[in-house]
């Protein structure tokens, strides 16, 4: 017996042919009754729905992120000793990986609806598999090097966390249009059972999931605490260079009620404002002193230091991509900075009245005033003037001796410790990153009058979850951008947050059943016309209206082939 090809029947669709033909190069639409997606192709589907899960994930990390890219630029510089802005890259290649395996996720969908068979073609295999492959050594890189960046996601939770549900509610409920296709369409009970139930699984725990979302801007608005005062992290550097004289200049422009700073000291015991632990990406060190150029910034004295020049860097780099926005003038007032005493800063923090924190960095073992940099830099604070209680001192080191010298100090703690133990050190302030503190601690050390400023906080969405939990400062390199910040992002109520989530899981249940109901219907009109089973060639023969009477005759002698194959009558049909 000769053995032929099952029988192939096309059917001019351009929108169908267009969906088969980008996804698996088959332009021309082949329906097989009883033909299903081999074992090998599921398991290509299962691939591309994971790799969009991780993608959908590693997007989404990176766009809450966008509140510490300079901390990441900074942990590329501290590695590879050259300035770049690395997210950039990282975006770019993360937004096309995303839209293009998104687009591959829609047309298998479309596949399922149409009853296709789902047959991705070879270079859209190696395209997943090379989204997967980049997208896995990227999660790992970032938790090798940036590990801390990960809280990112819970606690952008607390923002995003309502409409996010929201959104993937309104997914998950369009998707039982073709969840309810496919039970309908099933020939065999224990198939449909086991994907109503799955489906149904997920539904329920969506609609659940409220239970276990907290955010402390769900709460009475008229229980909401003062605004969060601002400090300028070193200065305002989005607009000036950090840690000069112009930057912190620029953020008093901006209303600031304290001025954050990092501090060095000199080989000849001068108290300096430096964030890195050399010179090379803030001065022009390689041009005054090339061959120091490698040399700690604290193995300088005063004198070389005032030498170098602080703010080209920020016109040549442009870290901030901000530098095109500066006006003549700002541009020949950057260009000019050189590097700022710590004296210079408490002055200026004491002709305008605003606080001063700083974080005191401990010389090396071999720098001359290893054993003196704590008395050096208290002597740096008393002779500049500033009224004591505007200077927050956070080193531990020696912390009962700088009580007795200066006793208005504010003294503050870098190190969360328990409210009982900080009031017994006498400390009344602590300074924290934003990931190291939640809400219910944020109460605890408010009822126990310890003061909190959290850093660092540059994006709305982070400071209106702060706002809402009670944080009583923040430490900003964005002050421009939070000054327009006058009310927290969102804001509701317990009562209407639950009206919005129990409305919502009752719209999307009643159009679940409202969808497998017209399903069901329209399966059952279907068998009811004659049809033993559903058929695709059949439906599409009786959808045909303005078809002419040639393609009807041809597509009814198709039917008939069908129709014997489907009754057993013949075992094999000739290619069409």
């Amino acid at each position: 017996m000769v053995k032929h090809q099952p029988l192939q029947v096309y059917e001019r669709q351009l929108c169908l042919s267009c969906i088969t033909g980008i996804y698996g190069c088959r332009w021309k639409r082949y329906q097989r009754s009883h033909d299903d997606t081999t074992k090998w192709e599921l398991l290509w589907s299962l691939i591309l729905l994971f790799t969009f899960c991780l993608l959908l994930v590693w997007f989404y990390f990176w766009w809450e992120a966008h509140n510490d890219y300079n901390e990441f630029n900074w942990f590329l510089y501290e590695r590879s000793g050259k300035w770049s802005d690395g997210t950039v890259p990282i975006l770019a290649t993360t937004a096309a990986g995303f839209t293009y395996i998104t687009f591959l996720m829609v047309l298998a969908l479309c596949h399922v609806a149409l009853g296709q068979q789902l047959n991705l073609h070879w270079l859209h295999k190696i395209g997943v598999t090379a989204a997967l492959l980049t997208t896995i050594v990227g999660v790992i890189s970032v938790n090798q090097t940036w590990s801390q960046e990960w809280d990112v996601i819970p606690i952008s939770f607390q923002a995003t966390g309502p409409f996010l549900h929201i959104g993937a509610l309104a997914a998950i409920t369009a998707l039982s249009w073709i969840v309810a296709g496919q039970v309908a369409r099933a020939e065999k009970t224990m198939f449909q059972v086991v994907v109503v139930l799955l489906y149904l699984s997920v539904l329920l725990g969506l609609y659940l999931v409220p239970l276990y979302l907290t955010s402390p801007c769900i709460m009475d608005p008229s229980t909401l605490k003062p605004r969060p005062k601002v400090f300028g992290h070193q200065g305002a550097p989005m607009l000036a260079p950090e840690n000069t004289l112009w930057s912190f200049q620029r953020a008093l422009q901006l209303n600031v009620t304290g001025l954050e700073a990092d501090v060095a000291i000199s080989v000849d015991g001068v108290p300096f404002l430096m964030h890195d632990p050399d010179l090379r990406r803030t001065t022009d060190v390689e041009k005054v002193f090339s061959d120091r150029q490698m040399n700690k910034a604290s193995f300088f004295n005063w004198t070389d230091l005032q030498q170098l020049n602080a703010g080209q860097w920020f016109l040549k780099d442009d870290p901030f991509w901000t530098a095109n926005t500066l006006t003549t003038r700002e541009k020949n007032l950057t260009a000019n900075q050189s590097v700022c005493s710590l004296e210079q800063l408490l002055k200026l923090a004491s002709y305008h009245n605003i606080s001063v924190v700083f974080r005191l960095k401990k010389p090396p073992p071999q720098h001359p005033c290893y054993h003196s940099w704590i008395n050096d830099t208290l002597e740096a604070v008393l002779q500049s003037g500033v009224p004591q209680s505007l200077v927050m001192w956070t080193p531990d080191e020696q912390r009962a001796q700088v009580r007795r010298v200066a006793p208005g100090l504010t003294q503050t703690s870098l190190v969360k410790r328990d409210p009982w133990t900080l009031q017994k050190s006498g400390i009344s302030r602590l300074l924290l990153r934003y990931n190291q503190i939640s809400s219910s601690e944020i109460i605890n050390f408010t009822r126990n009058n310890i003061s909190l400023t959290v850093y660092t906080v540059n994006e709305p969405w982070l400071y209106s979850v702060l706002w809402c939990s009670g944080v009583s400062s923040v430490s900003s390199e964005a002050p421009h951008i939070l000054s327009k910040v006058p009310y927290p992002v969102w804001l509701m109520s317990p009562n209407e947050y639950s009206l919005i989530w129990v409305s919502a899981d009752l719209i999307s249940f009643a159009v679940v059943i409202g969808i497998f109901i017209l399903q069901n219907y329209h399966m059952i009109r279907y068998r009811m016309s004659g049809m033993r089973s559903y058929n695709p060639e059949q439906i599409m023969l009786s959808a045909t209206v303005r078809t002419s009477s040639r393609d009807v005759n041809v597509m009814k002698e198709k039917l008939i082939f069908s129709e014997v194959r489907n009754g057993g009558g013949a075992d094999e049909l000739y290619e069409d």
